[in-house]
């Protein structure tokens, strides 16, 4: 292995199975090292510095070499915390899920803090608009979740809300697992979805070429479906009225049957 490159996999005191992190030994077991003197960082801001980076200049910037930089450590005493990034995309990720609200609004609290409303419907489209407004803080969240993740406390504390919200649904318990996770997805979806084309829109003249292409494609009178679709009356296109036009389509869909 080149010195320059960042080390892959270093597993120690069972941090990771052969199936990847293992969750019981990651949230279950302390966060400190067990060995040597106390050091003058800990995994919070390990796993705050990381974030910090993946804000500012996304995933690939984050690197064990970065972070070790960021909170004034050497690579190696990082190990001991997060054994390698995949482990550190797991703390990241909890680490965030943790400005999602999991209680109700206390006398003059935060408004970011709602309250259940006990209509399951209206509570859940609060929940993704919630979600969407981590993920465009946090950009590199969707591509995070792209792979399985573990449930740290945070995340485990947001689906424990999640589920009661859901409860009056009466969907059984599995469903309504699934019912959060297709939610979570579309969100994701939709906010990688959202971040390129604010990216695409920079580009006015690219934009300008790209309608006047499908112009030309619907009066050709071979695509009358495109045709009639264009043709139809616009629609708000702020990023949170499509949003929420898509989220009322998916929820309002939700039964128990």
């Amino acid at each position: 292995m080149s010195r320059g490159k960042e080390r892959e996999t270093v597993p120690q005191d069972g941090e990771r199975s052969a199936a990847g992190v293992d969750p019981q030994q990651l949230w279950l077991r302390s966060s400190e090292p067990r060995r040597g003197r106390k050091p003058s960082f800990s995994r919070e801001k390990i796993t705050e510095a990381a974030v910090a980076l993946a804000d500012s200049e996304g995933l690939d910037a984050v690197t064990m070499r970065r972070v070790a930089a960021k909170v004034g450590a050497g690579v190696m005493s990082l190990y001991s915390y997060a054994p390698d990034k995949e482990t550190l995309l797991e703390l990241m990720v909890d680490h965030v899920s943790g400005e999602l609200p999991i209680m109700d609004t206390p006398a003059g609290g935060s408004p970011y803090l709602e309250a259940a409303t006990g209509d399951w419907r209206a509570d859940l489209k609060n929940i993704a608009h919630l979600q969407r407004a981590l993920m465009l803080r946090h950009p590199w969240l969707p591509a995070a979740l792209t792979t399985r993740r573990t449930l740290g406390p945070n995340s485990l504390a947001f689906l424990e809300r999640v589920l009661a919200v859901l409860r009056p649904t009466g969907l059984d318990g599995a469903a309504r697992m699934e019912a959060f996770a297709q939610l979570t997805a579309f969100v994701s979806g939709h906010v990688s979805h959202e971040i390129a084309q604010a990216a695409a829109a920079s580009s006015p003249d690219r934009s300008a070429a790209e309608a006047r292409y499908l112009a030309t494609i619907a009066a050709d009178g071979h695509h009358p479906e495109l045709a009639e679709a264009l043709a139809a009356p616009a629609r708000p296109l702020t990023p949170e009225a499509t949003f929420t036009r898509f989220l009322n389509r998916l929820i309002d869909g939700l039964d128990a049957g």
